[in-house]
């Protein structure tokens, strides 16, 4: 079995499953002084300046450091792939982009994959590096402005965008991609849902945790901005006109209290991505919508504090289910599917073993 149907083996050693957890996973952070990282201040938190609307995750050191978790996440649960940071059957890419790259360093790793190709990274904020690859180019840029790059891309990536946009702002993205690929590029994005599941039972119905799920889900309605993209991007692809549509299923734990050593250690940073990302996931979503009413910034300290003393039980056997799909723009000239031959969203999905290679 594998993605959401595998159910995760639960090492009996506390010790090794992680019953104590470091305060911090990386020994360095990154200091910016420059004006132009200074963003908008609200609730303790720093924010983007560029887009006029409110973005609702933080753009300061704490959520990069969480991005760079939910990186290491990624990649550790792909680690028996020859490449790991995408399933988009591209060999020699020349022109790649990243959407929403946070620190850049999803961008910065293809680059120096592919040394051939220019990579560039986009996001609302100035990603916090002093160096890169020659031929990767960090740049702030509004994905829902009118697209300026010169060439078409091979591959255009996402990752963890949920919350971005309203529905009519994600069919706008989505044709930008579509029309600024080549014929037989690729879209590729993998998003994580933001609700801790238990198989076993062992996360009490009355848990603080069991509140995180629907507390997002029922702000995120309130603001606009839906948080079931996991579940609604691979038929909004399709509908965008992509073709050859592919997903893949996981669950990403949280500690490390699974016996499997690949997911032990996935767990074990997606911790820390939870630890460090959780203030920023739900500041602003609680103090503008609730539920049922805005809280406070005290209220969300408390509720965050309270989220992160759960997570440390290491007899609480919890994860979040990702999703990654992949599809093709289709070549010229190439026939399509009729609207009687496309597939629902229901139905399931093309495999791995079913893509072209």
């Amino acid at each position: 079995m594998s993605g959401e149907n595998q159910v995760i083996s639960v090492d009996p050693d506390l010790y090794s499953a992680g019953a104590s957890y470091p305060d911090d996973w990386q020994s360095e952070t990154t200091s910016i002084g420059s004006s132009i990282y200074r963003g908008l201040m609200e609730n303790g938190r720093r924010y983007q300046s560029l887009r006029n609307k409110e973005y609702l995750i933080p753009s300061d050191d704490q959520m990069f450091d969480s991005y760079e978790a939910g990186h290491l996440v990624a990649l550790v649960l792909d680690s028996d792939r020859e490449n790991p940071l995408f399933r988009a059957p591209i060999t020699k890419p020349e022109h790649i982009l990243d959407l929403g790259t946070g620190k850049g360093t999803w961008a910065i790793d293809v680059a120096d994959m592919f040394p051939d190709a220019t990579v560039r990274g986009v996001d609302l904020f100035p990603p916090p590096v002093t160096w890169m690859p020659p031929n990767c180019i960090l740049e702030v840029d509004d994905a829902l402005q009118e697209w300026t790059w010169q060439s078409n891309f091979d591959l255009v990536h996402l990752r963890i965008m949920i919350g971005s946009f309203d529905a009519a702002e994600w069919d706008r993205v989505y044709k930008r991609i579509y029309d600024n690929l080549r014929p037989g590029g690729w879209i590729e994005q993998l998003e994580a849902f933001p609700q801790i599941d238990c198989d076993d039972d062992s996360i009490p119905a009355d848990s603080t945790l069991r509140t995180w799920g629907p507390n997002m889900l029922a702000c995120g309605t309130a603001a606009g901005r839906e948080c079931d993209i996991l579940d609604t991007m691979a038929a909004s692809i399709r509908k965008a006109g992509f073709v050859e549509v592919h997903e893949k299923a996981y669950k990403w734990p949280i500690g490390g209290w699974p016996r499997d050593r690949r997911y032990k250690e996935a767990g074990t940073v997606n911790y820390q991505h939870w630890m460090d990302g959780m203030e920023g996931w739900c500041m602003w979503l609680l103090t503008k919508f609730g539920p049922p009413q805005p809280w406070t910034k005290e209220e969300v300290v408390v509720y965050v504090a309270k989220m992160r003393a759960e997570l440390r039980n290491p007899y609480y056997h919890g994860y979040q289910r990702a999703r990654r799909v992949w599809a093709r723009k289709p070549f010229e000239g190439e026939a399509l599917p009729t609207p009687d031959s496309m597939p629902h969203s229901s139905k399931p999905p093309v495999s791995d073993s079913q893509q072209r290679r």
